[in-house]
């Protein structure tokens, strides 16, 4: 078998084992979750299961990493980019993108945050938050302004939550939450002198 099939393999393999054990997490809790049940619910053994990831944090971290990528390079682009209206509401609008795609990771996190905040992911997820909130605020701008631009972070995180037991398209819903964000950030502009 050539090199590049095996790393396919591999590849498929890992993103398996990443998708069943967030189900089960999702499921039945982090905590409630053993790597045995996870190595049963692949139908293969744990040995093979320990061949990918040694502990379910290790799942978890390499889940997030994954799906975190898009915000790592969000932030990567906001810090190069003028701080202008148009690159606040381009930020917003990836990261509603960003949320979309991640959504089992990110209500994940949201159901379990005493375990997320003990492990490393709360860390990682705490520091990519702090980075969306340096790009987004005028350090310069009012409080009021920056509690704008951060609510619209927010108003994101909630709109994926909330929202979801609600008749309607999701699609619909999607792009009404990001309607407000939007807003949030183009008042928090238009009050920190912006145009």
């Amino acid at each position: 078998m050539n090199g590049t099939r095996q790393q396919r393999r591999r590849g498929d393999t890992r993103q398996r084992i990443q998708d069943v054990a967030l189900g089960l997490f999702a499921e039945q809790g982090y905590e409630k979750t053993s790597l045995r049940e996870i190595a049963e619910a692949l139908d293969v053994t744990k040995a093979a299961l320990y061949y990918h990831f040694k502990t379910k944090e290790e799942i978890l971290v390499s889940i997030f990493e994954d799906l975190s990528r898009p915000l790592e390079d969000l932030i990567a682009w906001g810090r190069e980019q003028p701080h202008t209206l148009e690159t606040k509401q381009e930020i917003i609008r990836r990261y509603s993108e960003a949320l979309s795609g991640a959504a089992p990771l990110f209500r994940f996190m949201q159901e379990n945050q005493a375990t997320v905040r003990d492990l490393r992911i709360g860390e990682l997820f705490k520091t990519r938050m702090f980075g969306l909130r340096d790009i987004l605020i005028d350090p310069e701008a009012d409080l009021v302004d920056q509690v704008r631009c951060v609510s619209a972070l927010f108003t994101l995180h909630a709109g994926m939550f909330v929202l979801r037991d609600l008749e309607g398209d999701p699609e619909e819903q999607r792009a009404a939450v990001l309607e407000v964000a939007t807003d949030l950030v183009t008042q928090a502009h238009r009050g920190a002198g912006g145009s």
